[in-house]
């Protein structure tokens, strides 16, 4: 039987890497970070118009967290660029694990690519996933873009 990924043991991190695109997934790097899961979080695909204040009232959270603890990453678009950005951020900080939080349906996908990205950096990805509900097209669909990925990347695409 086939079962979407799910959230992980709280084994601590260097970093968290949260993926924008989907209810759930902000508020659940924020509580592992405040938690104490990793030190640092980088939230990949981040509007370049938000500003950390906003995030910090809108997620009800104090504003010194992201001060200290939160790096807004403003350049992914998609998937792709998502493990792109977030590669350079792992690198530029030095760390050896980091944990990746997206939807459960996104999971798969999110970690070839980012596996990938840091494909020369010995680094652990390790994967924390957010439950949802998705419909069955939805899951049919993210099914063949990771194959069709993965296909591309075997190809040296």
């Amino acid at each position: 039987m086939l079962a979407l990924p799910s959230a992980v043991d709280a084994r601590r991190t260097d970093a968290i890497v949260v993926l924008t695109g989907g209810p759930g997934r902000i508020p659940h790097a924020l509580q592992l970070l405040q938690d104490g899961a990793a030190g640092r979080m980088l939230i990949s695909g981040a509007d370049p118009s938000v500003r950390p204040r906003e995030l910090a009232a809108e997620y009800r959270v104090p504003p010194r967290l992201f001060a200290c603890c939160i790096d807004l990453g403003a350049e992914a678009v998609d998937t792709r660029s998502n493990a792109e950005e977030t590669a350079r951020w792992v690198r530029t900080h030095r760390y050896r694990s980091v944990r990746l939080v997206t939807a459960d349906w996104h999971m798969p996908r999110s970690q070839l690519e980012l596996r990938y990205a840091l494909a020369n950096d010995a680094v652990e990805v390790i994967g924390d996933a957010v439950p949802t509900n998705p419909p069955f097209a939805m899951l049919v669909r993210e099914y063949n873009k990771y194959l069709v990925r993965r296909a591309a990347l075997l190809a040296g695409y």
